[in-house]
């Protein structure tokens, strides 16, 4: 079965704000608060003070104050593609160069961002808090280590990384910060819409260094149309069922499953606070929402 249902089984099993009466006095005072969230930052820092393990799930709007494209909305075209049309794994049958031009430029451009404030704050947080015996999980659908970068541990990257490839062969994982990844895609990727493919041959793209493999590396990042790594996935809802706190950084809450992650959390009656620019499809499921700037 596709996670998104098991995810979307368990979320929808339980009783949410909006889609079911509160059965309880305590069930009603959950639903009054998350009906109207607040920008009341005292309350929020009493709530902060008592929280044990805090999940913290953040989003492209995190990266986006490092300068990091985001390839999403208007104008998001690398060439005269955006990203939906190049990270599938049909495109990559289809033409493994062109997707690797367009990932070679992506991790070129990130090799030279830097975590912004709002990474950093997150990853002082954690480290702050294990002090006290407390603990911060970072659950993030960004690809671009940033977080990893400024010093966050405990960290789970549900949508993969762009510094990671997989062998389309053996099935092989690893960590390539390698600058370019492979010759042939030296000076490539160029974004400019009239630039021409590379058109590289298979055989000179990134290859598999496992003894005896040789097989054709991919980006380890989950594409559209593919699923989210069930372990990652189990992960992530053994943390969110512990959290006494969920901060929301940085994201639009429209990406599944990653969109269902913190309603879940707020239907059991564990406060919610949100970060962002604006407010977003899940802004009124919340106990909090602060507008602005990630870093800020």
């Amino acid at each position: 079965m596709c996670v998104f249902q098991v995810s979307a089984r368990r979320l929808f099993s339980q009783t949410r704000c909006g889609l079911k009466a509160c059965s309880s006095k305590k069930q009603e005072e959950v639903c009054l608060q998350m009906a109207r969230p607040s920008s009341n930052m005292a309350d929020f820092r009493e709530v902060f003070a008592k929280a044990k393990h805090i999940a913290i799930i953040t989003g492209a709007g995190v990266s986006a104050e490092s300068g990091v494209p985001t390839f999403r909305g208007a104008g998001g075209f690398w060439r005269k593609w955006q990203a939906q049309e190049l990270a599938t794994p049909g495109a990559f049958a289809r033409n493994p160069s062109r997707v690797w031009e367009f990932y070679h430029y992506r991790r070129e451009v990130m090799l030279s961002k830097h975590p912004n404030p709002a990474h950093i704050a997150i990853a002082e947080c954690e480290k702050r808090l294990s002090k006290q015996g407390r603990s911060v999980v970072v659950i993030t659908q960004n690809i671009d280590e940033l977080h990893r970068k400024a010093g966050t541990k405990h960290l789970l990257e549900i949508h993969g990384s762009l510094f990671k490839t997989r062998c389309t062969n053996c099935g092989n994982i690893a960590a390539n910060y390698k600058s370019p990844i492979c010759p042939a895609l030296a000076g490539k990727g160029a974004p400019d819409p009239e630039t021409k493919d590379a058109a590289i041959p298979v055989e000179d793209l990134p290859r598999c260094e496992e003894d005896g493999c040789n097989g054709l590396l991919r980006p380890h990042v989950v594409w559209f149309g593919e699923a989210l790594d069930p372990n990652i996935l189990t992960a992530v809802e053994k943390e969110l069922d512990i959290c006494d706190l969920c901060l929301v950084v940085g994201t639009s809450s429209v990406v599944y499953p990653a969109a269902m992650f913190a309603p879940q959390v707020s239907a059991r009656g564990v406060p919610v606070a949100e970060f962002n620019m604006e407010a977003t499809p899940a802004t009124d499921r919340f106990r909090f929402h602060f507008p602005g700037p990630c870093g800020t």
